[in-house]
């Protein structure tokens, strides 16, 4: 088995323990998770106006550029007034700039933790009302009927909102179908990494 991208929110050992794993994956910071922990010491009046100017960084067509507008941020009133933002980035840059390689279609698709973690919390929800299991079969019996438990409420809601206008198919574990640009991101995936990719395609 092989991973080429690994997002990470800010869990500690993570990277580590991925690139003892898998030494060829990509580890890098789920940029969701960096612009609110820039916003962390930000006056709510001024998120907005920090988010838009930080838009830049993370926008950027590569590397130079997005250091140009982390460094014109940081000369920036924003900047003066919370110097902890551009700090943050710093800190994170590392783990951040390997995003910056991947086209616009890739990076909209892999660029946040967000559906998965929103999967996991509804997961541990489950989890954490049993102390405990007979076996691992029936732990991961449990896992699987909540995760189309959880499917089918994401269905019915996209139907709700939608009120006929989607496809009205079998609702059971749609979710990865309906992924935005999937396929062509997938194609990216394929151009940048092609020895790795065309085992699995």
């Amino acid at each position: 088995m092989d991973v080429l991208v690994v997002c990470r929110g800010g869990l500690k050992g993570l990277p580590e323990a991925v690139e003892a794993t898998w030494p060829q994956a990509m580890v890098r910071t789920c940029v969701v998770h960096l612009i609110r922990a820039a916003n962390r010491f930000v006056a709510d009046h001024d998120r907005k106006a920090v988010c838009r100017s930080l838009r830049q960084v993370y926008g950027a067509a590569g590397e130079e550029q997005a250091r140009k507008a982390l460094d014109g941020f940081r000369q920036s009133e924003l900047g003066r007034r919370y110097p902890s933002v551009a700090a943050t980035w710093e800190r994170a840059w590392d783990r951040f700039t390997p995003f910056l390689q991947f086209p616009p279609m890739l990076r909209r698709v892999a660029c946040t933790t967000n559906s998965i973690e929103s999967l996991n919390y509804q997961l541990r929800k489950v989890s954490r009302n049993r102390s405990q299991f007979p076996n691992d079969q029936a732990a991961v019996k449990l896992l699987w009927l909540d995760i189309c438990d959880i499917e089918d409420k994401r269905a019915r809601q996209r139907e709700k909102a939608d009120k006929g206008r989607r496809h009205k198919g079998e609702c059971r574990l749609i979710e990865g179908r309906v992924t935005t640009n999937w396929k062509q991101a997938l194609a990216q995936l394929a151009a940048a990494y092609p020895e790795r990719m065309e085992p699995y395609i």
